[in-house]
């Protein structure tokens, strides 16, 4: 483990703002966990800190929505976080929060540091106000038109439909989300980090440094400094949060992403009165693990912090995850599309690690990465029950049936070239499966445990112990070698799995009569950790079978909850148009269509070809609404069709009219429906 004698290992703090969903597992949490479970199998000194983040504009949105405190929501999702972590058995050794008074007093000290050393440029600049609250506005309080593709509830800092980054200027018809009023500009004051000064150190640390970090993160700090930094403001105007520690900064708070990384070292303050052992010793290593929406964060801001304050360690490693996908769409918490953490506890109780093991096996590690119960639903019962647990269970019974319920001895002398090749395959996976450990490859590492229980269950299966058990009498030493050997093989997956499925080695353990040392890292590979002559328990089977039923409720539910109503107070505000004569609109001609078929345009993703049944002729209209809609999802719909469009070519298919169609406010399109079924090609009027 080289030249580190302790490792310190954070994963980010989720917002508390809401619960967590499995797209948070996959992308930092499960493998933060993995990593940690691992150095404590070897005995590594090790700390795994952990906690929520409760500043920052999100939470007090959320509190303004549902008419109550901040301090309310924090309490609130506080607890649903903690709670899923524990139930998923992410191993924490602190699970803390940025509202506990020493965080704001370790983050205030920190920033203040700083201040005194002059490292702060303190301006004077223009931001959006309120008039009717009387507060400044962080981007987050301001939507408005995305100038990008027109979502019309796009926030003043990204437009969560396009993904496109903004500032509050670009939008269009600005407005205040605590009022709907108008912003306008007024004066205040901020404190500003020069990061252009931090340039040269970072280009020296990160690019020439630390070239074995993971492409995407590498590449993306690489885009940050060629593209140059700039002063970034530290402190922002608010009433939640850490109070800025001046004394001319009434109504000032620290950015959230200054005080949020904070949280790592004031939480591992609250852990240990040595926590500066882990935070200012060289020989500490440091990994954080993170989403990619979160590495300029941990690798050039915080980092920058750490360098000017002085007295810290920096990460060594950053090994951030892409996205997880859900069903082939993004997750969106606003449109519910996500499967919630302690929903799935709830409908799966007792199967935690068929989720680890799926997140793990289909984690986003090099590329964003789709996650569906269907896949779900396969790898549990190909992978899990049929190859794993399969082996497991298998021997177990024999071992009850062939050897009377008892470890059988090993007899060397019957030895042969098939006990030695599953001997040596041991050793060769374990040393694989540490080299992918110790280089954060955590899908590679657990398809490699499996493959051992692959392995086990060829042997098993070519040594046919229930055959020699015909002629009981001579084979008995040949039934033994093989139950033996597999017994061994079995204990070993168990210190194998542990770092992946901790309930699972769990399991193994109990029905061994092994203790949890076992688990330890230095077991993998032995051949003596279940003793001759121990009486075992019966066997229990690790998995079971997940039926379709199961997987098919799990879908209806996901798209059940994807929208929720819009009342008008939610609704968005759009700018109307100019006004027009009623000689202009009479000039449309609008008809109700039938839609008969559907078909995706190759090539267009967000095109679908329709012919539509207009009562006089069958019309093929191109139309936009791919990204929506499935081609059979809207067959036998009726649509308003604009009937008398002058044809346009699209993808060199000729459209002959345009159907309408509304957005809500989760950015879905909607169709614009007649009533009540009507004859094809009856006029709206």
């Amino acid at each position: 483990m080289g030249k580190f004698n302790r490792y310190l290992i954070t994963a980010a703090l989720p917002y508390a703002n809401g619960p967590v969903h499995i797209g948070h597992l996959a992308g930092c949490y499960i493998p933060a966990d993995i990593y940690v479970r691992y150095l404590r199998a070897k005995k590594a000194d090790v700390k795994f800190i952990g906690g929520t983040d409760e500043h920052g504009v999100p939470i007090t949105i959320k509190a303004m929505k549902e008419n109550v405190t901040p301090q309310d929501i924090v309490d609130k999702y506080h607890k649903i976080i903690y709670d899923s972590f524990t139930d998923m058995g992410i191993s924490f050794d602190i699970f803390s929060r940025t509202t506990k008074q020493i965080h704001h007093e370790t983050a205030a000290d920190f920033f203040k540091t700083m201040y005194d050393k002059g490292l702060f440029e303190e301006r004077e600049s223009e931001q959006f106000f309120d008039e009717t609250t009387n507060v400044f506005l962080a981007d987050r309080y301001i939507v408005g038109t995305c100038p990008k593709c027109g979502n019309p509830n796009a926030y003043g800092d990204q437009c969560e439909k396009c993904g496109s980054s903004l500032s509050p200027d670009e939008l269009i018809s600005p407005r205040s989300t605590l009022s709907n009023a108008v912003p306008v500009k007024k004066k205040t004051k901020h404190w500003y980090m020069p990061l252009q000064n931090y340039e040269p150190f970072l280009k020296e640390w990160i690019l020439e440094g630390h070239k074995e970090w993971k492409n995407n993160v590498y590449g993306q700090c690489k885009s940050w400094l060629d593209s140059g930094l700039q002063s970034r403001a530290m402190t922002r105007d608010s009433s939640w949060g850490i109070k800025v520690p001046l004394p001319d900064a009434e109504g000032k708070v620290l950015y959230v992403w200054f005080d949020a990384p904070i949280g790592y070292i004031s939480a591992t303050k609250e852990l240990t009165e040595n926590w500066a052992d882990y935070w200012c010793k060289e020989d500490t290593k440091l990994v954080h693990f993170i989403g990619k929406d979160n590495i300029v964060f941990h690798c050039i801001i915080f980092p920058a912090m750490l360098k000017a304050h002085g007295g810290f360690v920096l990460p060594e490693n950053v090994p951030a995850n892409e996205f997880l996908n859900i069903e082939g769409e993004k997750v969106s918490t606003s449109r519910n599309w996500a499967v919630w953490v302690h929903d799935y506890v709830k409908d799966f109780p007792g199967q935690e690690d068929v989720l680890r093991y799926v997140l793990t096996s289909t984690a986003p590690e090099t590329k964003d990465n789709d996650f569906t119960w269907k896949d779900f639903q396969q790898r549990n019962n190909s992978e899990l029950v049929d190859i794993f647990s399969n082996f497991i269970h298998r021997t177990m019974i024999l071992m009850h049936k062939l050897c009377g319920g008892k470890v059988p001895a090993f007899h060397q002398e019957l030895k042969d070239d098939k006990d030695n090749a599953l001997l040596t395959n041991l050793q060769a996976s374990k040393q694989r499966i540490e080299d992918s450990l110790e280089n954060f490859r955590f899908r590679e590492a657990l398809a490699e445990v499996i493959d051992v229980a692959r392995q086990g269950n060829k042997y098993l299966q070519e040594k046919e112990p229930w055959i020699l058990a015909r002629n009981a009498e001579e084979n008995q030493k040949l039934i033994d070698n093989c139950l033996h050997l597999c017994l061994q093989l079995t204990a070993n997956l168990a210190v194998l799995i542990n770092p992946f499925l901790p309930f699972t080695a769990k399991k193994i353990c109990h029905v061994l009569k092994l203790v949890d040392r076992v688990l330890d890292w230095e077991n993998a590979g032995s051949l003596k950790l279940v003793s001759v002559g121990y009486s075992l328990r019966p066997p229990e089977y690790l998995f079971t079978k997940i039926d379709d039923a199961k997987i098919e409720e799990q879908i209806k539910k996901l798209h059940a909850g994807l929208i929720k109503p819009v009342t008008p107070a939610e609704a968005p505000v759009k700018e109307q148009k100019p006004e027009i004569q009623f000689d202009d609109f009479g000039k449309i001609d609008l008809r109700v269509g039938t839609i008969l078929e559907a078909e995706k345009v190759p090539k267009a993703d967000k095109l679908l070809k329709l012919l539509v049944d207009i009562g006089t002729e069958k019309r093929t209209v191109v139309s936009g609404i791919a990204e929506h809609f499935k081609p059979e999802e809207v067959i036998g719909k009726q649509v308003t069709l604009v009937a008398n469009l002058a044809p346009r070519k699209m993808r060199g298919i000729e459209s002959q009219g345009m159907i309408l169609m509304a957005e809500n406010a989760a950015g879905k399109l909607v169709f614009v429906n007649p009533d009540a079924n009507v004859d094809a090609g009856s006029e709206v009027r």
